[in-house]
């Protein structure tokens, strides 16, 4: 099982150079036109669908770029430096296309041969002359933008561009993402409370909003069969533990099975949920039934989040996109002994993360939550992590918290929860105070790797402020 690949953001591509040097200097466009063409073909091995616009040598040709990748619908523009040119030839591609802006400056080499270069030799080093022209046009024209510069096949500058691409696939999916909110907030959290407008305003993409009766007469369909061969799957991925009731297992499955047919039909690409029930009726019995199914959904690249958690639900989204998974998580304790920050939470879990193999635990009763049932019990893989979660603000902005720390070994608890240590290099009493003091919701995203980088570009592009807590 693995994580869910970064969507393949479509890139607009448009190299370009000043066209009065090309009589003057008849070997030097074919030179950058080879190197338009080698960026190209690199940027497709990103994974991007790639809008190659050509190469432009005037105002006119910019123009009719500009049209073009309007069209296109890109997630991010990428204009390819190869000499000195004009603010006039990129300005109407930024302006026209409402994507972010990615300036490259990509020389040929490291370093130019001064004993031998002629002047139109020297020309094709030259990308980097007319990257403060841009700048200074596009910031007097309003438009956000950033900048790449290295050579040709400089890993350390593709790494920065991979990035930024990266977080415009990320912006890209949350633009036309659609996230599923069903049930109702748990009683008197008011810090998961989220305006369902500030959604589309901050990210873009819509809320659908379900009732758990759009899950009941799902699963009221689903035939034992699906029951039997969902449990069969659930076993080729989890150890059982001699507490889970077979009755309970059944209903899980039978629940995931409907889970699955609620994604497809409303086509979501993430869940919040919580419903509390009572007496044991259906809709307590569909709330306590849910860690199995959500859990399998978050390891396909569906995260599902309990507790109506609709911005981690997202968070968690955004982490998998990254590739580090990204499991539901709150703190659990602190181990001033070990100076480790004990966190996790009863499930949802990211599968794709674990340690080992997961495991699914019988429970009598869900810690404040009604209902019974199996739950999912590990501890994500040990090695670099990042704890990441939004904060809505008073304003109403969306933030980005970020913490880079590393899970270590340790006593866990086994009580049916994802449970993790994870030493932030500080006091965790320290860390937890400047981590609860920038605003964040008690819930956020456990993915693994050291993300903060990929995370500031993504609040880059989307005009969000990151705050990063470190030791």
């Amino acid at each position: 099982m693995t994580t869910q690949p970064t969507p393949g953001a479509k890139v607009g591509l448009v190299a370009g150079g000043l066209g009065a040097y090309w009589p003057q200097f008849p070997e030097l466009l074919p030179l950058l036109t080879r190197s338009a063409e080698r960026v190209s073909e690199r940027m497709r091995a990103l994974g991007c669908e790639v809008v190659d616009a050509g190469f432009v040598s005037d105002a006119q040709e910019g123009a009719a770029a500009a049209e073009r990748l309007r069209e296109a619908g890109c997630d991010i523009i990428v204009g390819f430096l190869t000499t000195y040119m004009t603010a006039t030839m990129l300005l109407p591609v930024a302006q026209r296309s409402g994507a972010p802006v990615l300036l490259i400056n990509l020389q040929p080499s490291e370093s130019m041969d001064h004993a031998s270069f002629d002047t139109g030799q020297w020309l094709a080093y030259c990308g980097a002359c007319p990257l403060p022209e841009m700048a200074n046009t596009f910031i007097r024209a309003g438009i956000p933008f950033r900048s790449v510069s290295g050579y040709l096949e400089d890993e350390r500058a593709w790494a920065k561009i991979g990035r930024w691409v990266r977080a415009a696939g990320i912006r890209g999916a949350l633009r036309r993402g659609r996230h599923g909110l069903m049930g109702h907030l748990y009683p008197g959290m008011l810090d998961v409370a989220t305006d369902l407008t500030l959604i589309p305003v901050n990210f873009g993409g819509h809320v659908e909003v379900l009732e758990f009766d759009d899950l009941r007469v799902r699963v009221e369909k689903v035939t034992e069969p699906e029951v039997k061969e969902r449990m069969s799957d659930a076993r080729d991925v989890f150890d059982l533990a001699d507490s889970v009731d077979e009755d309970d297992f059944a209903w899980a499955a039978r629940v995931s099975v409907g889970l699955d047919r609620l994604v497809a039909d409303f086509a979501l690409d993430s869940l919040a949920y919580y419903h509390r029930g009572l007496d044991g009726e259906v809709h307590e019995r569909l709330g306590a039934g849910m860690i199995l199914g959500a859990s399998l959904l978050t390891a396909r690249g569906v995260p599902a989040a309990g507790e109506y958690e609709l911005r981690t639900s997202l968070a968690m989204l955004i982490m998998d996109r990254l590739g580090g998974g990204g499991s539901f998580t709150e703190f659990q304790a602190l181990d001033f002994e070990r100076g480790h920050v004990e966190m996790g939470h009863d499930g949802p879990a990211h599968l794709a993360i674990s340690a080992t193999r997961p495991l699914l635990r019988g429970l009598g009763v869900y810690h404040g939550k009604r209902g019974y049932g199996v739950s999912v019990e590990f501890d994500v893989a040990h090695g670099p992590v990042t704890a990441f979660g939004l904060r809505q603000g008073r304003d109403g902005r969306f933030a980005f918290v970020v913490s880079e720390g590393e899970v270590v070994g340790g006593p866990l608890l086994r009580i049916g929860n994802t449970t993790s240590r994870v030493d932030f290099g500080c006091d965790p009493g320290e860390w937890t105070d400047a981590w609860s003091a920038t605003g964040i919701s008690h819930h956020w995203a456990l993915g693994t790797g050291h993300r903060a980088a990929d995370l500031r570009a993504l609040a880059d592009l989307m005009d969000a402020e990151l705050v990063e807590v470190r030791s």
